[in-house]
């Protein structure tokens, strides 16, 4: 099965030549997420204010790739500040949820003029 390079304009646009997600046979690979608006305006706000932005892009994406974040079976967070964890970890369970939660990885990046970005690899067999 070939893959396929899934685009929307549900989501921040992308930030350079790759797609919003590539669906592969029964998987999805979900480009890092930023929190921008689908017209490409930063949210500049809070953390909480980002994370949720980033977050909503994140599940357009899925679902403009026929899914949900409830496929998720990785999640890539990457924070600018890392004392944003406990916060994070508020905000998380209202868009990944369920009793199989995926895998996570969170690291402490040098994002340039934002807080967070997140990635996910979804699973649909």
């Amino acid at each position: 099965m070939p893959k396929r390079a899934i685009m929307t304009d549900k989501a921040a646009p992308v930030g350079g030549p790759y797609s919003h997600a590539v669906v592969a046979g029964d998987t999805i690979y979900l480009a890092g997420s930023v929190p921008a608006l689908p017209d490409g305006t930063w949210v500049t706000g809070s953390f909480a204010e980002q994370a949720h932005a980033a977050f909503r892009n994140l599940a357009a994406c899925a679902e403009a790739a026929g899914a949900s974040l409830d496929d998720a079976v990785r999640i890539g967070v990457y924070l600018r500040d890392f004392d944003n964890f406990g916060e994070l970890n508020e905000i998380y369970p209202q868009y990944i949820k369920g009793d199989n939660l995926p895998v996570r990885t969170t690291l402490p990046v040098p994002l340039g003029g934002f807080d967070i970005e997140i990635d996910a690899v979804l699973y649909i067999g």
